[in-house]
């Protein structure tokens, strides 16, 4: 099997020059050839920023609705009362509830990618911060996970919003379709989500902010592509 693997890979990175850095066209193109796994492989970005996150202004956070959505099955939990949890409930939302739902995901129960509250609720949440935060599953007002526009919210994390948040060595990554998505809509859905994280920029970041781009299938081999490419354009 190993072998095989080996084989497979190989075979993959013929053709890909690993120094170059292609038009994001071009890269889309090679990776979309290259994903031929069993299964419908999600296309990712990973972005080397010019930041320290260790400093709290250069700190990149944000969130990205893809305009051809992301292709994934996204299950939202709503931490809610009354009126807004039947909103919650009305939206689409997977998982509504108060106090219930906090002894639930308290007791390690959490069967849901994405977490939406009502500013009122955060008390209750945010003693979940050793559960959900580790998790990327704290909501956040800067997302648009903390809002009373909960029918937007759970809509924009079923629609394909995506959010991102930068590592500490400074690099920004997120899946951002699927292998079977048409070439044109993985280029509009990079082009989108790098110039959110392009309106991120933080107030002390220094020098060249997007210093590296590259794309990949879960399987595949990764290709360079020109920043040029993917900003502003």
């Amino acid at each position: 099997m190993a072998a095989n693997e080996g084989k497979r890979i190989r075979a993959a990175r013929e053709g890909i020059e690993v120094t170059k850095l292609y038009p994001i066209q071009d890269a889309v193109k090679l990776i979309k050839e290259r994903a031929k796994a069993k299964f419908d492989e999600t296309i990712e970005i990973s972005m080397n920023l010019g930041v320290d996150p260790r400093h709290a202004d250069q700190m990149v956070r944000g969130v990205c609705n893809l305009p051809n959505g992301s292709g994934r099955t996204v299950r939202v939990a709503v931490f809610a009362r009354g009126a807004k949890a039947d909103e919650a409930k009305a939206a689409g939302a997977d998982v509504v509830g108060a106090e219930d739902l906090f002894e639930v995901v308290n007791g390690g129960t959490i069967d849901f990618d994405r977490c939406i509250a009502t500013p009122d609720m955060m008390p209750l949440v945010g003693r979940l911060g050793k559960v959900l935060g580790p998790r990327g599953l704290m909501p956040n007002p800067k997302v648009g996970t903390v809002t009373m526009d909960v029918k937007g919210a759970v809509e924009a994390a079923k629609g394909g919003a995506v959010e991102f948040r930068v590592e500490k060595a400074g690099i920004v990554h997120a899946g951002i379709g699927k292998a079977s998505f048409d070439e044109g809509k993985l280029v509009e859905n990079i082009k989108a989500f790098a110039d959110a994280v392009s309106r991120a920029k933080p107030t002390g970041a220094k020098g060249t902010y997007i210093q590296r781009v590259a794309i990949s299938s879960t399987m595949g081999p990764g290709v360079k592509v020109d920043p040029s490419s993917v900003i502003g354009g």
